[in-house]
């Protein structure tokens, strides 16, 4: 888990505001890797039929590593760990509208969900370790404005595209925290 420093979060919010002119929630996604349901991607969000020769000896180094890190994991914390588990789903057609979103915050170094009431956002603010007086301007890499945005769903951390595609994400609980907070100002 990479912890976001607040001033990051300060310049992905002036950007946003300064460009659709109303308030902006910002929140950061941190390493974004769901699950896939999606004809034509793996469970890993790789699309089928690309890189077979690579993707073979991938998958004979992950699951030998990690297994033996899932069962060393398991034996001690006293409890069954998974080193594949994915947090968050993408769901949907082949094609799915929700693709767009999501590969562009899978690619994102830093990625940040910014919203508002007629705007949506994947923001990327470039590596968190860099000092933020330091670093490049935040950039946008994915946008949809309404009509055209999905159905957000902040509470359920949920987005529905007119295609029936979904992206359900995973937040932590500092960002569940500062969502709250957002939300009742």
């Amino acid at each position: 888990m990479t912890l976001s420093k607040p001033e990051f979060r300060q310049r992905v919010r002036v950007l946003a505001e300064s460009q659709w002119r109303e308030p902006a929630v910002v929140l950061f996604l941190d390493d974004v890797r769901p699950t896939f349901e999606v004809p034509g991607r793996r469970t890993d969000g790789t699309v089928k039929g690309t890189r077979l020769v690579l993707r073979f000896f991938w998958n004979i180094l992950r699951g030998t590593v990690g297994g033996v890190v899932s069962a060393v994991l398991s034996i001690m914390g006293g409890g069954v760990a998974n080193m594949f588990e994915r947090p968050g789903k993408v769901t949907g057609p082949e094609h799915a509208q929700a693709l767009g979103l999501v590969d562009a915050a899978r690619s994102a170094k830093s990625p940040w969900l910014v919203y508002s009431p007629s705007h949506l956002a994947v923001v990327d603010s470039g590596h968190t370790f860099y000092d933020p007086a330091d670093s490049p301007p935040p950039t946008v890499l994915w946008h949809a404005a309404a009509p055209d945005a999905p159905l957000h769903s902040p509470a359920k951390q949920r987005l529905t595209w007119p295609d029936g595609s979904v992206f359900e994400y995973h937040l932590s609980h500092t960002e569940i925290d500062f969502r709250k907070k957002s939300e009742r100002h």
